[in-house]
């Protein structure tokens, strides 16, 4: 197959257009049920603003309790789950609702298939509408079942990761991280590779690089500043990770990624 050339951003537009098309032929987003039903440990929901399920995968109402994942539509999780995984989800779901900004690789407990609790992995989107206003979001969870049974991950772990998430602009030291989760350097260096595949100091890059990626796509700050905000020493710093990890540098990426407009630097 031939190098892909670069797309001039009039192609690139046009190219957005043709797809939002396509889109909009289909008869309904639901072709997600065929997908997502084959996978018994990943869990797919759509929810409103109002935080009520709109559709949840077979997977999703067989571990709810529920004959029919029709019985879902209009519920909200704390219908659902018990209250202090609901808790959980309802404040990720008002965090994502009130920045625009999605949920990323974050540890939740849940109800695995054979209705105990367990641990995932969970990533949320917001859903737009054609105005861009964020109307709901999307949510994709990966059970986490062999480290979980293995006690791999535990509340304090979890908690830690959480920090990250919240922290990650800040310059985090793994001896203090690894304290908080109760363990030592290497133990905690263990269990990051084998939960998430990545080393906690790429695992904090990644937390990084993806804020810079959603500012670079969603916004208008000058990359200088989305730098600083996100952890790096400076522009030059972002950049080199950045074309490390993408193959493209933050200005490249804007430019092919975000939103048509006129950037400031």
């Amino acid at each position: 197959m031939p190098p892909r050339l670069p797309v001039a951003e009039t192609d690139t537009e046009r190219l957005i257009a043709w797809r939002q098309g396509f889109l909009t032929q289909l008869a309904s987003p639901m072709f997600l049920e065929a997908l997502f039903d084959r996978m018994p440990d990943i869990v797919f929901s759509i929810k409103d603003r109002a935080g009520r399920y709109v559709y949840i995968s077979d997977a999703c109402a067989e571990r709810c309790g529920l004959s029919n994942r029709l019985e879902a539509i209009g519920c909200t999780a704390r219908q659902l789950f018990p209250v202090e995984m609901a808790a959980r989800y309802e404040a990720q779901d008002a965090e994502l609702f009130s920045t625009g900004q999605p949920v990323l690789d974050n540890l939740d407990l849940t109800l695995l298939a054979d209705g105990k609790p367990g641990w995932c992995l969970t990533n949320k989107v917001p859903l737009h509408d054609r105005y861009g206003g964020v109307i709901g979001l999307a949510c994709l969870s990966r059970d986490l079942q062999e480290p979980s049974r293995a006690g791999m991950i535990d509340a304090p772990f979890a908690a830690t990761v959480d920090y990250i998430h919240t922290h990650f602009a800040e310059p985090l030291r793994m001896e203090s991280l690894a304290e908080q989760a109760g363990l030592s350097v290497a133990q905690f260096e263990r269990r990051m590779k084998k939960v998430f595949q990545l080393s906690a100091g790429q695992f904090l890059l990644k937390c990084r690089i993806d804020a810079a990626a959603t500012r670079l796509r969603q916004g208008r700050e000058k990359i200088a500043d989305i730098a600083l905000a996100c952890g790096f020493f400076d522009q030059s710093a972002l950049s080199r990770q950045f074309r490390q990890l993408t193959g493209l540098s933050p200005r490249q990426y804007r430019e092919r990624h975000g939103m048509p407009m006129k950037v400031l630097d």
